[in-house]
């Protein structure tokens, strides 16, 4: 029985947690903050009850894995999730809307054909094969396995770009996700759909390469997915399977510095000077300059350009849900190119894309006669914005609230409160620099959008979470946990699970 010190109580670092126990090790986790749960907090008031991390869950079959694997009761049996249907309601600059329908690829395509016109649910369509051809190539590699050493393979993108023949030059093929809306899609509408899957993952569509096509395939084949009383209660589901498989918990405990000895992980130090010796560190969080000893170049490159994060406005509503509401819709920007300048520029961004989340759940609001509605922006983190100006919050918050009345009629009217998160919240509550929210590992542009490997040079330290392969979302997090458990307890000679 081995020694493991858990830094982060995360969705990842929690799943890693809970295999290792299971395995027969003694694991501890230890947390700087107060709780559980990492980006999957909770904001309460008044009887309102707002998530201020992810509102859907993609790719539930990697939480049931972890749940038969440590326990005999299944995930469904902790909580309950429930398809949402219609899985996004669109509405782009132009006034067009479109409801696209859960996990349904005709249906998706007929959606698209009604309120676009003839042809445009087969132009998707088609892109989703593609898609799928990416999926069916990445998939293993770059989800289902360790991180390779030689990275050349995912280096290459899997997207399969459809080469367009020009009189007298070379044919044009996509190589980003721009490039894709424009020269495959062609409709500026579903440019501006796919541009929207890659914003709401913290990419950028002119620079992210082609196969972030995975993003809108994932979810339009797997579905999307809410929990029951808010998706903070996955997190209270996993750490209830924690404790139940005899892992501990030490809270208000920030790690500063992992410990090395004879060449290996051997511990890690507290900020109150404790020392705690353990077999295994496993890092839950992104790795703070100082806190391992290890150079930020071997673990996967040199520090990123700023990270996105995310802003919200949590609005607590008078007024029923109307009947029929889409859980989420997503309201496009005005322009597009000016937002994605602004976001990834290190500005905010006038009338930006947001989405609205309206669950279905009693569970959120005091009674039936009100609602708990959350807006969400992807926004340039805290640093290049200075997300505790007063002012520039509030402005900001206005600019939200006014985009997203143009799918909520009467939003402003109905406002009894709003609660306003920024990056800087997000850096407070989570230690993640200026409030970054990590985006999922893709293949292509030579491994540029690949995360830090699970194994680091130092051996005894793997890393978890959504810092590490393979990257941002809670799917993504929950398999990270997969692949350290099988680490730590195979050894090198992990391949993943088959």
């Amino acid at each position: 029985m081995a020694r493991i010190a858990v830094i982060g109580a995360g969705a990842g670092a929690m799943a890693a947690a809970a295999r290792l126990s299971v395995a027969g090790h003694r694991v501890t986790v230890y947390e700087r903050s107060k709780t559980h749960g990492g980006s999957l907090g909770r904001y309460a008031r008044d009887g309102f009850v707002f998530d201020t991390g992810p509102g859907l869950l993609h790719l539930p079959a990697v939480y049931r894995d972890l749940f038969v694997k440590t326990g005999k009761e299944p995930l469904e049996r902790c909580l309950t999730l429930t398809q949402v249907d219609p899985a996004s309601r669109h509405l782009f600059a132009d006034g067009t809307t479109v409801s696209l329908p859960n996990a349904s690829r005709a249906g998706v395509v007929g959606a698209l054909d009604r309120a676009l016109g003839d042809g445009a649910g087969a132009r998707w369509g088609e892109f989703l094969d593609r898609a799928g051809t990416a999926w069916d190539r990445s998939r293993r590699p770059l989800l289902e396995e360790p991180l390779r050493e030689d990275r050349q393979a995912l280096g290459r993108d899997p997207y399969p770009a459809v080469r367009r023949r020009r009189l007298l030059r070379s044919p044009l093929v996509a190589g980003t996700v721009a490039e894709v809306g424009a020269s495959e899609l062609t409709d500026p509408r579903l440019a501006a759909l796919l541009d929207g899957y890659a914003l709401s993952y913290g990419l950028d569509p002119r620079r992210a390469p082609a196969a972030a096509a995975l993003l809108p395939y994932m979810e339009e084949t797997f579905g999307s997915w809410y929990v029951a009383g808010g998706m903070r209660a996955l997190a209270d589901a996993v750490y209830e399977r924690c404790l139940a498989r005899k892992v501990e918990f030490v809270f208000g405990a920030e790690a500063v510095r992992v410990t090395e000895k004879d060449g290996r992980a051997a511990g890690i130090e507290l900020a109150d000077g404790r020392g705690v010796e353990a077999d295994h560190v496993v890092l839950g969080a992104r790795p703070a300059p100082g806190l391992v000893p290890v150079r930020d170049e071997a673990l996967g490159g040199a520090r990123e350009a700023p990270v996105p994060g995310r802003f919200l406005v949590l609005l607590s509503l008078r007024g029923a849900r109307e009947p029929g509401t889409a859980h989420r819709t997503v309201v496009h920007a005005q322009d597009a190119a000016a937002e994605q300048e602004a976001v990834f520029g290190g500005r905010t961004a006038e009338r930006p894309t947001v989405t609205v989340l309206r669950p279905d759940d009693p569970a959120t609001r005091p009674d039936e006669e009100h609602e708990a509605v959350t807006l969400m922006v992807t926004v340039a983190p805290h640093g290049p914005v200075d997300w505790t100006d007063a002012a520039l919050r509030e402005r900001f918050a206005d600019s939200v609230i006014d985009q997203a009345a143009r799918a909520v009629p009467g939003l402003r009217e109905r406002m009894l409160h709003r609660e306003v998160r920024t990056p800087a919240e997000t850096w407070a509550d989570t230690g993640a620099e200026g409030g970054s929210v990590p985006a999922p590992a893709l293949a292509g542009a030579e491994g540029a959008y690949l995360h830090a490997g699970n194994r680091t040079p130092l051996p005894g330290l793997y890393l978890a979470g959504g810092w590490s392969h393979p990257g941002g979302g809670l799917a993504h997090a929950g398999m990270s946990g997969a692949l350290v458990a099988g680490l730590v307890v195979e050894g090198d000679g992990f391949r993943g699970s088959r």
